[in-house]
């Protein structure tokens, strides 16, 4: 049976609307019980630099562009592998029932802890030593992340040097307009306005000045600007500059809609909708698609990362509980149907991408060549990139190069927040793994967690890893780390949602998806230590990778044992006034 991308996008918005307003307000009503009246942690504790309440279509703008970065684009296509139909069911289920609960819970968790860290309330909920060994995960993680992302990044801007100078007018333009917004005051209005002309302005004059520079060159300018990006206060830089992201998303993801409906007939799918079970994905091993699945699709579908950024940056800005729900549940949402256009845009475009790459690739061999084609001839982001423009050409005659332009715009802008975002969140978590100084030696905990030095040990470490390029390598390393730290998390918010929060058999909604997700990342490091890492060739890339899977191993094991623990505990154990 043939499929269209107008019938697949349709349906996606149709299960979107459908859960959001369901299951989702069930779940704010029944579960977390807001209460509009209850001054946030933006409010209750407001300093100027982190906690800073913001417009919820701001706090929206923000929270999206960091929790998706290149996750949603990168993970989805390279899933492909597999055929479009596999991704696109664990993306629109797993949205459904793991990832919006785990990004809300997450979130609103935190806002009821004064915007604590999720590994704060597992030390909270189940003991100190689980929190101190879910910020060394964390930071751990993290380092991976900034790996990822950086290596994404210096690529796309290496190859589409216009989306380069793009993304650099976006940082001038979110400081102009945080000065504007924060310091001037301008009318909400206004600002919406102008963020709109700073962003056209920002594509055009990429366009027409592209700059060039080399992988690694990228690389040094990434590692000197997360630095300073992530310690320099979110109003000046991190809110506004997302803020322009969003109305990119919200151009981006329309633009798309209308483009995948507009072709009608011509979007029929001509890639395989299933390929093999044991695709060549990871490594460029036959990777079997459980469990190795989310090793592959890190964000779209879930993401562990949501949680740190939720509890880490969002729930300090949070103006009002009521919109938790946009934030939280929305956010992730979006990032599914993203992955979606992304999973639609290729199935429909793919073949021709290659065809015009002069590669030659058929239903049969896709399983075996598709990953590997992607990597090292197309591009990871190209192959969506140039699918987006063919659809926007094919709609709209907009040129090719200018739509493949766009898209790599919206690539890189998402990844940048990522990345200073991951760093910012990584100087919390080295900062709060030291806080066992702080009695004994009180020098040196002000030394070590100096935001500026938290930050540069944390950067230079995730960008050294970057250096090589070893993307098959590193995105699947994150993407285990990551999902993993879901599981945990999702483990975190099952105790506060059963013994603070008392929501009865409501707790099963959060229990359930933790389990699996908790069996099937195990299953798939396990796998990926065994398999893959003994094949790494660059003698860095293996032992660091494999010394941080090996941790991150033996801390999911510790997480769950006492989460096992305090899931014994009785509820009378855990009373509290932050219950809602």
């Amino acid at each position: 049976m043939a499929a269209y991308s107008a019938v697949i996008v349709i349906i996606a918005a149709l299960l979107y609307l459908f859960f959001y307003f369901t299951y989702g307000k069930a779940v704010q009503n029944k579960i977390v019980r807001v209460n509009p009246s209850r001054p946030t942690p933006a409010h209750k504790l407001y300093d100027g630099v982190d906690y800073v309440p913001a417009h919820p279509l701001v706090l929206y703008g923000h929270h999206f562009a960091s929790i998706a970065g290149a996750g949603p684009i990168v993970g989805p296509a390279l899933a492909m592998a597999w055929g479009w139909l596999p991704g696109l069911l664990w993306v629109w289920f797993g949205n459904a029932f793991i990832g919006a609960i785990h990004d809300y819970l997450s979130l609103m968790s935190s806002v009821r802890y004064d915007g604590k860290s999720v590994q704060w309330i597992a030390g909270r909920l189940m003991s100190k030593r689980t929190g101190a060994a879910f910020e060394v995960y964390i930071w751990f993680a993290l380092v991976l992340v900034i790996a990822a992302f950086t290596a994404v990044i210096a690529g796309i801007f290496q190859k589409v040097p216009e989306a380069a100078s793009a993304a650099l007018l976006f940082m001038a333009f979110g400081v102009i307009l945080g000065i504007l917004m924060y310091r001037v005051r301008i009318d909400f209005r206004v600002s919406t306005v102008l963020a709109i002309i700073f962003m056209l302005l920002s594509v055009w004059i990429g366009f027409k000045l592209p700059v060039h520079f080399s992988f690694h060159e990228w690389a040094i300018f990434l590692l000197i600007y997360i630095i300073i990006a992530s310690s320099i206060p979110v109003w000046i830089l991190l809110q506004p500059r997302d803020y322009l992201n969003a109305y990119l998303l919200w151009l981006g993801l329309i633009a798309g809609i209308i483009a995948f409906i507009a072709i009608g007939g011509s979007g029929r799918f001509t890639a395989p909708s299933f390929t093999t079970w044991s695709a060549n994905v990871i490594g460029g091993k036959a990777s079997p698609f459980w469990p190795t699945i989310p090793l592959v699709i890190a964000c779209g579908s879930l993401s562990g990362f949501h949680s740190i950024v939720s509890s880490g940056t969002s729930s300090k800005q949070l103006d009002n509980e009521i919109h938790g729900l946009m934030i939280g549940w929305g956010g992730m949402f979006t990032e599914g149907f993203l992955s979606t256009i992304v999973i639609a845009a290729i199935a429909v475009y793919g073949f021709q991408v290659f065809a015009n790459a002069g590669i030659h690739i058929t239903n049969a061999t896709w399983g075996s060549t598709y990953a590997h084609l992607v990597a090292k001839k197309v591009g990871k982001v190209a192959i969506f990139a140039k699918s987006y423009g063919y659809a926007l050409n094919n709609a709209f005659g907009i040129n090719t190069k200018i739509g493949t332009t766009f898209a790599s715009l919206w690539v890189a802008a998402f990844a940048l927040t990522t990345l200073d975002t991951a760093t910012r969140l990584g100087r919390y978590a080295w900062q709060e793994i030291f806080g066992m100084f702080t009695d004994t030696s009180k020098g040196f905990f002000k030394g070590i967690t100096n935001k500026w030095i938290a930050s540069i040990i944390l950067a230079v470490f995730g960008v050294a890893l970057a250096w090589g390029n070893q993307w098959l390598i590193l995105w699947p390393a994150f993407s285990g780390m990551n999902q993993m730290l879901a599981s945990i998390a999702l483990m975190t918010v099952a105790l506060w949602v059963s013994k603070v929060q008392r929501a009865g058999k409501w707790k099963w909604a959060v229990v359930v998806p933790a389990l699996f997700l908790w069996i099937t990342v195990t299953l798939a490091l396990i796998w990926f230590l065994i398999v893959v890492v003994p094949g790494i060739s660059s003698a860095l890339t293996k032992y660091s990778v494999g010394f941080i899977t090996l941790v991150g191993l033996a801390l999911n094991f510790m997480l769950a044992w006492e989460f096992w623990l305090a899931w014994k505990k009785p509820e009378e154990e855990y009373i509290t006034p932050t219950a809602g």
